[in-house]
């Protein structure tokens, strides 16, 4: 029972530290129970099966903290209006499965090799493998440690240095060395040592977040300019309106909301994701045919100096199967095609740019690792409300600039917001500043629209770029360069956003290095694998 009861405040510990409901500062020692009931199973535990006790244990405790921070998942539909079962069912599962397994591999280390370099061994596998959730096919970083203190940005300013993975190094380390702490006090009782732990934690968590009140108070980048941008809220329901709404009905009602809200010169205008066309696709052989696009087009003539910038669905087709891309399926007449998540420019009198979502959603936007699971899931996912191909992507960032001032435009699309090191391409690109378009109304009034907006208070930080967010539903918003929200919707509203934003050129030592804790790890790792490798083979050599 006592290990159940470790196992259950480990589960509570994370999930109330979550935003954006959360007291982030428990997550300090969220992990400490996990690790004593570990500890308590593996040296004085009569049980003879203690790996599958301890693995059991611990997904529990991460299946409840998937269920309680993203069980909004839940509010995903199905095309027939029913709740989507494996929007949620799944994630969970897995999310919780790759966890325990993190911490079953801890558990042998440290078994191996003993508790101080199991310790290491544990803060290296955790942050190796939350980097690694960040690339595969099967991303979802959502419950990355770092992202848990996004809506207090006065604590994280030296996020612009060491990224959210930075942040979720901090945490491990202060959760290993709490429970390093009570560890030696149970063996020794000695006060002298457990005043010298004591304070050695309360700087490790003090001092960072000392320096981040220094620099948030003392901010003084001076921006090259600023845009009057306009950011839209169509509040178009994504599951009916949608697909049932003529397509120049919705662009339509989009331009009206911008001209009503347009009070004096409009630098950009910003619509949300696939906010155009409605049901279908644009072309993007045809883009400058495009009825939709000239619409736009002819709207900007009568505001002279003004770009649009909105998320569209698009596709493209091959005339040459010889020329199709790896995510190109073949249609029922035998063309290949690809389908896309974009972001468009429309510039009167230039060329439609372009921008291809990079970073999809699992099981909504990508079929993770087709060609392999396909033929073993055939339609399954279909089934169950996700998808049977993938979109197309973009492999490099770009950034869209304007013919009229500074200013050039990172166009992110919703998930891609989530990742930190992926959205520093933009701004090598030259961006300064960030416009997400995004859709967060899949889900109805829960956490999570709410906690994606939090995670991009994080990108402004670490970017130090200010972020123009336009959302279909909520919540749109301005941030600025400290990661504060100057200015917000409220979600389900019909409305528009006006904010003067700043521009900004320098670049932050986490843009030039991107997730470094992060690879400082996989080399940690690296070594102490190869390290007990070559140990066991000594040890036999000696033996033989």
């Amino acid at each position: 029972m006592k290990y159940i009861i470790l196992s259950l405040i480990s589960a509570m510990l994370l999930s109330i530290s979550w935003p954006t409901y959360g007291i982030p500062f428990f997550i300090f020692f969220a992990l400490v129970p996990l690790l004593m009931m570990e500890h308590e199973i593996s040296k004085f535990s009569a049980i003879k099966n203690k790996g599958s006790l301890i693995f059991a244990l611990s997904y529990i405790c991460f299946i409840i903290w998937n269920i309680i921070t993203t069980g909004w998942l839940y509010g995903s539909k199905n095309p027939d209006g029913s709740h989507s079962l494996f929007a949620v069912v799944i994630p969970v599962l897995l999310n919780s499965l790759f966890y325990a397994f993190i911490f079953q591999l801890y558990h042998w280390y440290k078994n191996a090799q003993g508790t101080y370099w199991g310790l290491t061994f544990f803060v290296a596998i955790w942050m190796c493998f939350e980097k690694f959730h960040m690339s595969w096919e099967l991303t979802w970083p959502w419950l990355n440690m770092g992202n848990v203190f996004a809506d207090y940005p006065k604590i994280i300013q030296w996020y612009d240095t060491l990224g959210a993975t930075g942040g979720s190094f901090w945490i491990l380390l202060i959760n290993v060395y709490i429970f390093y702490t009570l560890r030696i006090w149970e063996a020794g009782r000695k006060r002298k040592s457990l005043i010298i732990n004591s304070s050695v934690l309360v700087i490790a968590i003090a001092v960072p977040m000392l320096i981040s009140l220094v620099k948030y108070n003392n901010f003084d980048e001076k921006p090259i300019g600023s845009v009057n941008v306009l950011m839209l809220q169509p509040e178009l329901d994504p599951y009916t309106e949608k697909y049932s709404k003529d397509s120049l009905t919705i662009l339509n009602d989009l331009l009206t909301l911008a001209e009503v809200n347009s009070k004096g010169q409009i630098d950009y205008y910003i619509g949300p994701e696939t906010s155009l066309p409605g049901y279908g696709s644009i072309s993007e052989n045809g883009f400058e045919q495009s009825i939709l696009l000239n619409t736009v087009k002819d709207f900007l003539t009568k505001h002279p100096k003004s770009v649009f910038a909105t998320g569209i669905s698009s596709h493209r087709f091959y005339a040459d199967e010889s020329e199709k891309s790896e995510t190109a399926y073949q249609t029922s007449q035998g063309v290949y095609v690809d389908s896309y998540n974009s972001a468009v420019q429309i510039i009167p009198n230039q060329k439609v740019e372009v921008y291809h979502k990079g970073k999809l959603v699992p099981g909504v936007e990508i079929f993770p690792y087709i060609n392999v699971l396909k033929p073993l899931l055939g339609d399954a996912m279909l089934n169950l409300g996700g998808t049977t191909a993938s979109l197309g992507v973009d492999k490099e960032r770009t950034a869209f600039s304007n013919p009229y001032n500074p200013g050039k435009l990172a166009p992110i699309i919703c998930y891609e917001s989530i990742y930190g090191e992926f959205v520093t391409d933009y701004v090598k690109e030259g961006a300064n500043f960030l416009a997400i378009m995004t859709n967060d109304s899949w889900w109805g009034v829960t956490q999570g629209h709410q906690q994606l907006m939090a995670y991009a208070r994080l990108r402004a930080i670490e970017t130090r770029r200010e972020i123009a967010r336009s959302a279909n539903s909520g919540i749109s918003a301005h941030i600025n360069a400290r990661g504060d929200v100057t200015a917000d919707t409220l979600y389900g509203d019909k409305t528009a956003l006006y904010a003067k934003v700043n521009l900004y050129d320098g670049m932050t030592f986490y843009t030039r290095a991107g997730d470094l804790m992060s690879r400082i790890s996989v080399f940690v790792l690296g070594f102490l694998v190869f390290y007990t490798l070559i140990k066991k083979f000594q040890n036999r050599k000696k033996k033989a």
